[in-house]
Parts: C-alpha cells; structure tokens; sequence
C-alpha cells in the first residue's frame, strides 16, 4: 500500500433490480470520513423501458443527503414540498435535521423508455447542534469548475484550488468530482484533516499506486497528493473535520444519541413523520 494511503475500503455490493450498489461507508473500524457517515456509488446500469427507479417515501434525521449524479436523472421529492429533478452537474442537498420524508423515482418523462443511472449517494453527519435543525432543501447548479490542462474537478462542497462551491456546510467538508482525460493529473491539497478518494471510472493512481474500481481509499493527513491517470479517469473526493460527539446509525436515522433513533423508528411505525406531497406513495 502506498504511503500515501492510511486503508483501503472494499464496499459491500448489493444488485437492486439490475443496479448495482456499493456500499464503503459505515465500513468495520471506518464510520466516518469527516462528517461523512455513509457512502453509495450505484451504477452504472441501464434500467429497460418496463423498469424504473422507485424509492418510495422513506425518513431521515440527522443528517444532509448529498446526491450527484454521472449519468441519468432522478425525481426528488420532500415533505417539505419540494419536487426536483436532478441531473448531472448539479447538486442536491438535502438537510434532514429533526426529520424529514422523501422519494426518489424514475421523472414522468423517462418512463417508457430505456435509461441510464450512475452516480453517488452520501450522507454527511450533522455536528452538534444542528442534529434537529429545522430540515431544509437546496439545489446547485452553479458548481465551480477547476480545470488544468487534461484534468478537470467540480466542487461540489467547501473550497478547494481556490474555489468555493455555493453549497450548505453545516460542518467542514470538502467534495469533488475529478476527471483527468489520458496523461491529466491534479493535485490533492491537504485542505481538511480527514480526506478520501474513490475511483469510479477509468483508471487512476495516487502518488504513482494504481487505484482499485470502487474502493474507498482515507489518505494521510496533511500532505499534497498527486492524482493523475495514464488512460483517462474519474475520481471523487470527500472528507472533512471530524465530529466532535460520536455517532450511532442505524437504518435511515443517524444521531449522537441512541434513544433519539429509537425516538425516531418509533415515530415512523406509528405514522408519525410528514407524507410526501405529490409522491404516488402516500
């Protein structure tokens, strides 16, 4: 393993209905990334014209959602009352606080016909404080793109190469979106305390160590990495400062406290948590 790379995380993988999911955080002894407490990558995948994305109606506390898309388009709606399509390039957050309920469908336009899905799901832990904030929900479209010759990144969350993504930070977090075409390299700044890259396309290596499709790898701290790729790639990069307090997790909930989330799963059984308005579920 490189110096460069403290661990390596291989995801749990799960094929939804012809999508595949995998699953780096929570990983064994690695809860977090930052404020990061769970990360999917799903896809790519091509859903045919009788199939589509159907995630109904489903809560959370405690957290913001983070979902950035590579290819595809997905039908986001709250029990705020927010009804949004994403596509790619552009950012969803979605800040759960004291609870929140929301879907994620195929959009009306695509159904009937094929369709591709590719792209990443992550929560970001809410800090002390803010866990039962008032829930919120913002869109961007307007993300800083970095370019130098044949690599590129969009900041997604935080500053990073001088530029700062108009999205919510509710803790310390950087995120990007990195693609370097053949013989492109970028540097990784030392720009947070706890930091991680996966690669999600192509082929890239970190300080010379080739990197593994799909595995979560938490760098060092504290030193300039240099990520380049010989045939062309993609890579994300995540991390932040860590939380203060610990955190618990189980299902869709995430709190410092452990009778808060039963608070919550017994709030859900009983009806309890906001419907979705709008959403053919409720």
């Amino acid at each position: 393993m490189s110096s460069a790379i403290l661990h390596t995380i291989t995801p749990t993988s799960h094929d939804l209905g012809g999508m595949m999911v995998r699953r780096a955080l929570p990983a064994p002894r690695f809860g977090m990334v930052g404020p990061f407490i769970f990360v999917d990558q799903f896809g790519p995948a091509e859903f045919p014209a009788d199939a589509a994305l159907d995630i109904g109606p489903h809560p959370h506390i405690g957290i913001a959602t983070v979902t950035w898309l590579f290819d595809g388009a997905i039908h986001h709606r709250d029990s705020l009352g927010t009804s949004a399509v994403i596509r790619p390039g552009q950012v969803n957050l979605m800040t759960a606080g004291r609870g929140i309920t929301h879907s994620e469908r195929t959009p009306d336009e695509l159904k009937g016909q094929p369709k591709r899905i590719y792209g990443m799901q992550t929560w970001l832990a809410l800090p002390d404080g803010l866990e039962d904030m008032a829930p919120a929900f913002e869109s961007h479209a307007d993300l800083p793109l970095v370019e130098d010759g044949c690599a590129s990144a969009r900041v997604i969350i935080g500053s990073l190469w001088g530029r700062t993504a108009p999205t919510t930070q509710h803790s310390p977090a950087i995120y990007a979106d990195i693609v370097l075409a053949p013989g492109g390299a970028i540097p990784i700044d030392p720009a947070a305390t706890e930091r991680a890259v996966m690669l999600v396309g192509g082929g890239a290596e970190l300080d010379g160590t080739p990197l593994t499709l799909f595995t979560l790898n938490l760098l060092n701290a504290g030193s300039t990495l240099r990520l380049s790729s010989e045939t062309g790639g993609r890579v994300m990069l995540l991390g932040g400062e860590p939380l203060y307090t610990p955190r618990h997790i189980w299902w869709n909930f995430v709190s410092s406290s452990t009778e808060r989330i039963r608070q919550a799963a017994a709030d859900w059984q009983a009806g309890h948590f906001p419907p979705v308005p709008g959403d053919p579920g409720n």
